[in-house]
């Protein structure tokens, strides 16, 4: 993915450095790893399955505002002891978490017993909205006479930055501030090293029997079948402005209203395939909790728990994903971007003028500089990626204004390939950290042991990744039309005879008959990584490879070695660091086949596409709450199991989330040209077990469209089943 953190993630005793400080600690076996997420805006909150926040497992658990943990516990007993759990789930539009507990036995000091379990059911309830986590629990009776209870909640709050949480030390922290106990309510708090106080207000309704800065009691009488509930309100308070707290209800109608306004929840993808319907329906929403109200539009957060913020590579990507559906997003993600592109050589920053971000972080260890990531722009493929996503975003929309607001910008970043990008001025695009705390490795594998040659020997920088060349060439030609189309021919010819001159230098450095595959990367004295690994797809995906050359990599791609039946892996299973259950060698990432599979139906091998959207398609069979995971472990598929899974993965994951609609995008070779508006389909197919697939809504302008797809035996068929406006429709088949 795209973070600090991962540099190390999979790296070996012996190869981990000390001052490795971005490393997620692992140190508690997970016995049940079925956690249950919320996100909306600038908060997240990570529940077990009882609903009940505890520091086990990864100790991930809480409820976060603005990269900090609000409430590290929140545990409910009924009786005096934790329910058993009946059901937990989080609901498909992702906006409740819904969990169904009933009473054990409770017994009295001589062991008799006073209440038979399965008498008393608490159903609890949680939702999001605007820095404040509104709880609802609901008791009923099924007993036959009257029944005397307690119901304890316990609750703590350790402000904790989310990089404490992934298991970095501080030598110095803030200090605690007294609790404020109020009739209902209870006011926690803590002033940072950086100054700000933030504080944790819990209110309940009813008020309770008894209440401290640790724990809330409530004697309950219930009657057969009677049912009371109890609310409570945790509200994330960042420096003196108290948060504005609304009724469940009221604030349950916003949060509803914040689900609806992306395009995403207009468009819908609906499939023969029950599988395939509650993967895409699941990923939907993930991707409408994901996507994040800045002061510059709509942007997709990385993923939960650790990277729910703004990130460069996987807001584009993400972007890319689901523009043919949603362009808004794309939009948002572009402004932001802009917003935030580097202007000056900041070296704890890894910034340079041009240069796009990598991700921007909220909290105390960000705003003091322990971590460089409050901005930061360690990251090589941000800058090209955004050219290209600048350019299909022109395209998708025919939005004039769009592309002349992205012409400088775009002008910037290309600037930056040409001389930052490209210190010593060969053409291939380099990275070497200037940060000594950031990250080593700059490509989207970015964990530090993740470019290595043949023996398994470390690669010295700069380095020259093969993906990296893919995307600078296709940004290159972007740019090129981008400038056209605003007037500057000389740039646009410039542009494009740097990116033919790209394609001809990596077919001679990067290709290796040897693997049958581009290599790797180059290293630091330009000698070339001979690995195998899945970066050569995104070769495909950004038309560098040339047609001889894709031949082969689509092969290898598609090889026992490197094709684990769930998707292909990041590295072949033959190669000498290969470990199925590392980060990023050996691993299945969902949205890397993605990329590969649209680069495989670039170069006319729909059929290998198919086969990367079939294998997810199966492992989303398997996954909990059918939520496609960041990665999965890179072990063969076997017959009646599923993939193994991956112990630290965020889920939700935006690219993850977003690989679903560009797979069925690259099987039905869909593009749209709002210039012309245009829809094309070229050579569409879909896998033979989906019978039909429904495209509704598809908006092209001002026009929109309501598709109808068909499995035949030797061709697909086509229906509109709906037209507004002079959108035009175009099939090559």
């Amino acid at each position: 993915m795209a973070t600090p953190q991962k540099q190390s993630e999979d790296v070996s005793p012996e190869d981990a450095e000390p001052h490795d400080a971005h490393y997620i600690q692992a140190t508690a076996e997970r016995s049940d790893d079925r956690t249950r997420v919320l996100k909306q805006g600038e908060s997240f909150a990570v529940f077990d399955r009882f609903g009940d926040v505890q520091a086990s497992g990864l100790g991930e658990q809480g409820i976060y505002h603005d990269g900090t943990r609000f409430l590290s516990r929140l545990e409910v007993r009924l009786g005096g002891k934790r329910p058993m759990l009946l059901s937990s789930t989080v609901k498909r539009e992702n906006d409740v978490l819904a969990v169904d507990l009933t009473n054990l036995d409770v017994t009295d000091g001589h062991g008799e017993l006073v209440l038979a379990r399965g008498l008393l059911h608490l159903a609890r309830d949680a939702f999001l909205c605007d820095g404040t986590c509104y709880l609802r629990l609901r008791v009923s009776s099924f007993a036959l006479h009257a029944v005397q209870t307690e119901l304890v909640v316990r609750f703590d709050a350790d402000y904790a930055d989310i990089f404490e949480v992934r298991g970095m030390k501080r030598a110095r922290r803030g200090r605690r501030l007294p609790e404020l106990i109020e009739g209902d309510a209870v006011t926690l708090g803590y002033e940072g090293l950086d100054r700000t106080v933030r504080r944790t207000r819990l209110v309940w309704n009813p008020a309770p029997r008894a209440l401290s800065g640790r724990e809330a009691r409530f004697a309950l009488q219930l009657a057969p079948h009677e049912t009371v509930a109890l609310h409570l309100t945790v509200s994330c308070q960042l420096g003196a402005e108290p948060r504005q707290v609304r009724t469940h209800h009221d604030a349950y109608r916003a949060l509803q209203a914040d689900l609806g306004r992306t395009n995403l929840a207009q468009s819908r993808v609906r499939s023969s395939n029950g599988d395939l319907d509650e993967w895409m329906a699941r990923s939907a929403a993930d991707l409408n909790m994901m996507i994040t109200e800045t002061a510059h539009g709509p942007y997709p957060y990385a993923g939960v728990p650790w990277f729910s913020t703004p990130f460069g590579r996987d807001g584009i990507i993400t972007a890319l994903q689901i523009l043919w559906l949603s362009p808004d997003v794309a939009r948002g993600v572009l402004r932001f971007l802009a917003a935030t592109q580097a202007s000056a050589v900041i070296p704890e920053q890894d910034a340079e003028p041009g240069k796009i971000l990598h991700e921007a972080r909220g909290g105390e260890m960000a705003a003091l500089g322990e971590v460089p990531f409050g901005r930061y722009y360690g990251s090589v493929d941000s800058t090209p990626l955004f050219v290209i996503l600048a350019h299909a975003a022109w395209i998708r929309t025919g939005d004039e204004s769009l592309l002349q607001a992205m012409g400088h910008p775009v002008e910037r970043a290309l600037a930056w390939l040409r001389t930052y990008g490209d210190p010593d001025g060969d053409g291939f695009i380099e990275y070497a950290r200037r940060c000594e705390t950031g990250l080593v490795q700059q490509g989207w594998k970015d964990s530090q042991d993740s470019v290595f040659h043949q023996d398994g020997a470390l690669a010295e920088g700069p380095i020259a990744l093969a993906e990296v060349q893919g995307y600078a060439y296709a940004a290159w030609l972007a740019g090129a039309e981008i400038a056209e189309a605003l007037g500057d021919t000389e740039a646009a010819g410039d542009y494009r005879e740097r990116a033919q001159v790209l394609r001809e230098r990596f077919q001679d450095r990067f290709w290796c008959e040897e693997i049958g595959s581009y290599v790797l990367a180059l290293d630091g004295a330009k000698r070339p990584c001979r690995v195998r690994t899945s970066n050569a797809g995104h070769a495909l995906w950004s038309g560098i490879a040339s047609p001889a050359h894709a031949a082969r990599v689509a092969e290898t791609l598609m090889s026992d070695e490197l094709f684990s039946g769930w998707g292909v892996r990041t590295l072949a299973s033959g190669e000498r660091r290969y470990n199925p259950m590392s980060y990023h060698n050996g691993s299945v990432w969902p949205h890397d086949n993605a990329l590969i599979a649209a680069g495989l139906a670039r170069y006319g091998r729909r059929p290998a596409a198919l086969q990367i959207l079939e294998s997810l398609l199966g492992a989303s069979v398997y996954v909990d709450l059918r939520r496609m995971p960041e990665l999965f472990c890179g072990f063969p598929s076997r017959p009646g199991e599923g993939p193994t899974a991956y112990p630290v993965a965020c889920a939700p994951q935006a690219w993850a989330a977003g690989a679903v609609f560009q797979l069925v995008q690259a099987a039905l070779g869909l593009s749209i040209d709002g210039r012309k508006n245009e829809v094309s389909l070229l050579q569409p197919a879909l896998p033979a077990s989906v019978s039909d697939l429904r495209i509704l809504g598809l908006r092209v302008g001002k026009s929109s469209l309501d598709l109808l797809l068909e499995n035949h035996d030797h061709d697909l068929g086509l229906t509109v089943l709906r037209r507004e406006g002079d959108v035009r429709l175009v099939i090559i088949k």
